[in-house]
């Protein structure tokens, strides 16, 4: 029998790594709801395992999320509540689960967060640069010539600026930041609460160097400071 009551979409964040960085509310969340939608169910499955969660898991990702946005959408409107995850860390940041929290928004099914583990925030409080204003890029565009545009118009904000990166795409961003912030000190985090955890400071030529030299592994978020133009010569004298 279908619910005229609907069911709640709990925006739940995971770890980014060690297991532990997990709060005991979103533990009882994906308990009690009906489903998970998890970005990598093998991912969630280790987390629903090590905690001894036998609730049921679906994927959503971004390749299915029109289809499967619609089928989840039915679920809550039938009474089921739903857990979505993402692979690691808060979802809608950088992943599909903002157009999940849209739909459902939409429709009038409540929409709660169940905050917690972030690349994002984790990365700022550890790289010693200002964060008080600050831009979150996610990942530049893949082209090069967009890429170097999309910077200088961070750089021209005139904030801390937050990027992540993949492995394979690490060493031409960090060409492209040197091409356009030149010698400024940016922080790199790899890998953070993980077992290779790794937070360097350092050039944009300097970093390019050390990660030629010892290759590139893991999950990079990269810190970029603010640069502010530099008054001209005798600005505000009279």
């Amino acid at each position: 029998m279908t619910s005229n009551v609907a069911g709640t979409l709990y925006v739940v964040a995971t770890p980014i790594g060690n297991l532990e960085d997990i709060t005991l509310r979103a533990l009882r969340i994906l308990r009690e709801v009906n489903l998970i939608a998890a970005e990598d169910t093998r991912r969630t499955r280790t987390l629903l395992a090590h905690y001894g969660i036998p609730t049921p898991t679906t994927s959503y990702f971004e390749h299915n999320k029109l289809k499967k946005g619609d089928s989840l959408l039915k679920t809550l409107r039938d009474g089921q509540s739903i857990a979505l995850v993402t692979d690691a860390g808060t979802p809608g940041l950088s992943d599909p689960g903002f157009h999940l929290a849209m739909l459902a928004s939409s429709a009038g099914i409540p929409v709660v967060a169940v905050p917690g583990a972030s690349a994002l925030t984790a990365a700022l409080s550890a790289s010693g640069i200002p964060a008080d204003r600050f831009v979150f890029e996610g990942f530049l565009p893949i082209k090069a010539g967009r890429r170097l545009a999309q910077l200088r118009s961070l750089k021209a904000l005139g904030r801390t600026v937050v990027l992540y990166e993949s492995p394979h795409r690490l060493l031409k961003t960090l060409s492209a930041i040197h091409e356009v912030y030149g010698p400024i000190e940016i922080v790199i985090c790899r890998e953070l609460t993980k077992k290779f955890e790794e937070v360097r400071r350092g050039t944009p030529a300097q970093l390019l160097a050390h990660y030629e030299a010892q290759g590139v592994r893991g999950e990079f978020t990269l810190i970029i400071p603010a640069m502010r133009e530099r008054p001209s010569e005798g600005a505000g004298l009279s």
